[in-house]
């Protein structure tokens, strides 16, 4: 199982680590795309400041974030899954997951990224600020910038088995896998159910969707049962208690687009 996942805006501090080694990074074949864009944001962000901020989208009162950037070959780094923080980030809770989870979350978990294409939760890098929807004055939009390298790395992290699609639609845009894969695929929408007047009314809302994403992770990574597609993914989050809608597409070689339905103020499941 292979679980495509955002990132999050917010990231924690730099670490004490050694600067990143791209050739320590997971997708190697990522590494000539991926210093071409570190290259081009250090040098954006060591430049004029107000011209920086404008590409990557921040007010006067993220400055920090254009200096930030600016030193990224030298700062300290930590393990990607301590770099990204928030809401979907909190309710996987990768420290708190025993070891064999964490080792099952090392194999799956991949973390979209505006700067290094996808890295894996191990992979350590810095804190930066770099969305996949800015288009870098060299590069250009960097959705378009990383689609061919996806598609010529992705498959073969697939390895043919179930994709587990979370990613927002700015990430999704980096990549679609296609044919086979496709239809080995499995995207989540999470509603939040209702009920006004009698009538139960559902909604797509920011929080309940991350911090459900989250938890349907965390209950598959320390479940152990990791499902190999998209009917045994189904299967699996029923009997972890998750309400699921949804099944296979009318057409093959689509992706098959799930609704996990929550009731729980939290962002839970629906029993």
């Amino acid at each position: 199982m292979l679980v495509l996942l955002p990132p999050s805006e917010g990231k924690a501090a730099a670490g004490r680590g050694a600067p990143v080694d791209l050739a320590g990074l997971s997708l190697p074949g990522l590494n000539t795309a991926r210093a071409a864009v570190l290259d081009e944001l250090v040098e954006l962000c060591s430049g004029d400041e107000v011209k920086a901020r404008e590409v990557l989208g921040v007010g006067e009162g993220l400055r920090g974030e254009v200096a930030k950037n600016a030193g990224l070959r030298e700062a300290g780094t930590r393990p990607a899954g301590e770099i990204y923080t928030g809401v979907l980030y909190d309710a996987l809770g990768l420290a708190s997951l025993d070891a064999a989870a964490r080792r099952r979350a090392a194999r799956s978990l991949l973390v979209f990224s505006g700067l290094w294409g996808a890295v894996r939760t191990g992979d350590r890098i810095p804190s930066y600020r770099l969305s996949m929807g800015v288009r870098l004055p060299g590069a250009g939009p960097l959705a378009a910038y990383w689609r061919p390298v996806m598609d010529e790395v992705l498959p073969e992290a697939a390895d043919g088995g179930l994709v587990l699609d979370l990613r927002s639609a700015a990430y999704a845009a980096a990549w679609k896998p296609k044919g086979g894969l496709a239809g080995a695929t499995a995207t989540v929408r999470v509603l939040h159910a209702r009920t006004v007047d009698g009538v139960e009314k559902r909604s797509v809302v920011s929080h309940f969707n991350k911090a459900t994403k989250g938890r349907i992770v965390r209950d598959l990574l320390a479940d152990g049962r990791l499902p190999g597609s998209p009917a045994e993914l189904v299967t699996a989050l029923r009997d972890l208690g998750h309400v699921v809608e949804g099944g296979a597409p009318a057409t093959a070689g689509r992706p098959w687009a799930l609704d996990v339905v929550v009731t729980d103020v939290h962002g839970g499941g629906g029993n």
